[in-house]
């Protein structure tokens, strides 16, 4: 995938259907949007958009969350 696209090159009509159908297939196995902007040599807005126009959910952020806390038993 990553080896056909040239840096900064426009993507257009079917070649732009294959990456967006790529991404999204690597997204929903687990990958990350900053996993597949490095991986394609793109921008991490570049994958958002793509995954946004091909109708993906996206999940939310990782890491640590401010709610609560746990309290230990």
């Amino acid at each position: 995938m990553a080896e056909t696209l040239k840096k900064g090159s426009r993507v257009t009509g079917a070649a732009r259907d294959k990456l967006a159908a790529d991404l999204k297939k690597q997204y929903d196995s687990g990958a990350s949007i900053r996993a597949l902007a490095e991986s394609t040599g793109r921008s991490y807005g570049f994958v958002h958009r793509m995954l946004s126009e091909s109708g993906v959910t996206l999940r939310g952020r990782g890491g640590a969350t401010r709610g609560k806390k746990a309290t230990s038993a």
